[in-house]
């Protein structure tokens, strides 16, 4: 999964974002910053019965929060929309030692862009794409 770090750097250099089912974001400085949230049609609650496990269906939690602005978060993009943003500037994903290479188109040169997570190396090509003077 993208880093907090580099999620904010992205949101930083001007992604945008129009929250949809199955996107991750985080809300930092409510003391909350350790958890991942999703947005969802509906809650999904793993209960405990006598019985057995359960999934309960809900539209809210008690513990839920009424809502949050969406300026107040940071996506949490996945590589598949990380990858459709770096649009024709993609190259390939390759597996190397240690990690993952992104490698990028940008200025008709190619340029890598290394991490330990597939998701990161992809959301460090985006920022190189992204930086100034690039396209």
């Amino acid at each position: 999964m993208i880093s907090l770090d580099l999620a904010q750097r992205l949101q930083h250099a001007g992604l945008t974002w129009s929250p949809a089912p199955g996107d991750r974001f985080m809300i930092p400085h409510r003391d909350l910053d350790d958890q991942v949230f999703a947005v969802s049609d509906m809650v999904v609650e793993v209960r405990e019965l006598p019985t057995g496990r359960i999934l309960a269906f809900n539209g809210t939690t008690e513990w839920a929060l009424d809502s949050v602005m969406q300026r107040d978060v940071v996506w949490l993009p996945r590589e598949d929309q990380l990858r459709t943003l770096l649009g024709e500037a993609f190259v390939s994903l390759r597996a190397v030692t240690g990690g993952f290479v992104v490698s990028v188109v940008r200025d008709g040169r190619e340029e890598p862009h290394v991490d330990v997570d597939a998701e990161c190396a992809y959301a460090r090509a985006l920022l190189g794409v992204r930086a100034p003077g690039s396209r």
